[in-house]
């Protein structure tokens, strides 16, 4: 995980803008891709997969952008294709 990616649960959405913001993004699919991805071909992955994983419930801007960083890093270093089902990321 990058270390300007700081965390953490206070970070959790506290208004309505915030989670309106996070009520359209798919955090939870991008996790469970990445969480497959993880598994069968990066295991190199596994630490942010899991930091991100831990604010699956109620995540916040910063989250999704440590995920996007995440995919951002997985699209650079893998000559596999994934699938990432109904996910339109703008990276």
């Amino acid at each position: 995980m990058a270390s300007h990616f700081k965390l953490s649960k206070e970070m959790c959405p506290k208004n309505q803008e915030e989670k309106a913001y996070v009520s359209k993004v798919p955090h939870a699919s991008a996790v469970g891709s990445l969480m497959y991805a993880m598994v069968y071909i990066r295991h190199n992955i596994t630490h942010a997969v899991g930091v991100v994983r831990r604010y699956m419930k109620n995540p916040r801007k910063e989250h999704w952008m440590a995920m996007k960083w995440i995919l951002r890093y997985f699209r650079g270093t893998t000559n596999q294709a994934l699938c990432f089902s109904g996910l339109n990321i703008t990276l």
